[in-house]
């Protein structure tokens, strides 16, 4: 898979060597010469230019590119790089760091978004999800179908607690996609039964997130 990166900053460069020691073919890209750190990343390759102009995005060859992300410290910067790569380059996936939490609303389909990653909100969240017990905590949001990645933890008073996935009546719009218990990942089967104190993660459409979370914790009448 060949990916490009806009941004060769710290960030940029960390998550081109994962995709690296992952086998994919990565390119960097930044306007700032100081930015270009080849011996940083030495199997990467190295653009010098910048990523909000046609010229520079033709010289990267994004019409070849399987992924676009856009990573840079600025939102304009990576709105403009998300909205180029999509509809002129017609890139089919665009992933976009939002550095500022008041500018993630526009990070969105209309602007060739498809995944929205905001730093500040996911240690927000990360930091609610551990100490947090039966609140639902959203982590991720996917532009397209207006959806989230969203964690609850079962809380021991559920009336889900000891219900097996497939006697659930879930919401519409809602899928789960993982149950953590303890040490474990699990894939969740029909049969699988639900275990107070299970970490359940779903992908859920924004308007049924306050449903799913009255379904998890619900108490059991005395």
């Amino acid at each position: 898979m060949r990916v490009a990166i806009a941004g060769a900053g710290a960030v940029g460069r960390s998550i081109a060597g994962e995709l690296l020691e992952n086998g994919h073919e990565v390119l960097l890209v930044d306007k700032a010469p100081t930015a270009i750190s080849v011996e940083r990343v030495p199997l990467a390759e190295w653009l010098l230019a910048d990523a909000c102009e046609i010229t520079s995005l033709d010289e990267a060859a994004l019409q070849r590119c399987n992924v676009v992300i856009a990573a840079t410290g600025d939102d304009k910067v990576n709105l403009v790089v998300s909205l180029l790569a999509k509809t002129e380059y017609g890139v089919p996936r665009v992933v976009a760091r939002v550095n500022n939490p008041k500018n993630e609303w526009l990070f969105n389909e209309s602007w060739g978004v498809d995944v929205a990653v905001s730093t500040p909100r996911l240690m927000s969240a990360l930091v609610e999800e551990a100490v947090s017990v039966g609140d639902l905590v959203r982590l991720l949001r996917f532009s397209h179908g207006d959806a989230n990645l969203v964690e609850l933890t079962l809380p021991p008073e559920s009336a889900l607690a000891g219900t097996q996935v497939g006697d659930v009546a879930w919401p519409e719009d809602t899928s789960l996609v993982t149950i953590i218990r303890g040490t474990r990942v699990l894939t969740p089967s029909q049969e699988e039964t639900l275990e107070a104190g299970d970490e359940l993660l779903f992908v859920a459409a924004q308007a049924r997130e306050e449903q799913l979370e009255d379904l998890l914790s619900v108490r059991r009448e005395s």
